[in-house]
């Protein structure tokens, strides 16, 4: 157990059982405990394996390869549909927690393995994104602009198309492009 990581546990409410109970699960499979992303998340030498985080309406353990997973529980959740890698495992009670206790154990075991194996998921390129078409027509028409894009990261092209693509009304999106076009022309992400 990292003490660093103590507080995490004291706060976590109505939840707290649960959490406690899937640290020790975890800590169990022989992961070292962090602190990352304000979350305790559970490692193999430098590499991520799990993630301990609580939401309004559960509580979960999120396997950062979980789509290399096999799955034959049934219990593994896609975050969202933009979710690549990671899948969750979600708990409303501390009773769900002990009662599938070997078979966490057996899905972190298999993460673990994954990991030593040096297995990636492999990821959509932006490409097969959608493209908002009031951006794609800003593109067009702006080589500096389409020249800064290409040279950002690929996940940072996603985080891109994929706000600009959720706005439903044309206005919005391309109030989108026009707030962004200075971040991506300084090379810079969604979120930087």
């Amino acid at each position: 157990m990292n003490t660093k990581v103590d507080f995490y546990f004291d706060k976590a409410g109505k939840w707290q059982e649960v959490t406690e109970k899937l640290r020790k699960i975890v800590l169990s499979c022989g992961l070292t405990e962090e602190l990352k992303w304000g979350c305790p998340c559970y490692m193999q030498g430098k590499s991520n394996i799990v993630l301990i985080h609580v939401f309004k309406e559960y509580c979960a353990l999120l396997f950062f390869k979980g789509a290399l997973l096999n799955d034959p529980d049934g219990i593994l959740i896609q975050q969202t549909e933009n979710v690549q890698a990671a899948r969750q495992i979600r708990f409303t009670d501390a009773k769900q927690v002990t009662k599938q206790a070997a078979v966490l154990k057996t899905y972190i075991q298999e993460a673990i393995r994954i990991e030593k194996a040096g297995l990636k998921v492999e990821l959509k390129t932006p490409a097969e994104f959608t493209m908002a078409d009031e951006f794609r027509a800003k593109l067009d028409n702006d080589r500096n602009l389409e020249k800064a894009f290409e040279a950002l990261t690929p996940g940072r092209q996603r985080a891109y198309l994929l706000h600009f693509s959720s706005a439903k009304q044309a206005k919005t999106r391309e109030a989108r492009v026009e707030k962004a076009i200075p971040q991506i022309l300084d090379g810079k992400g969604l979120d930087d």
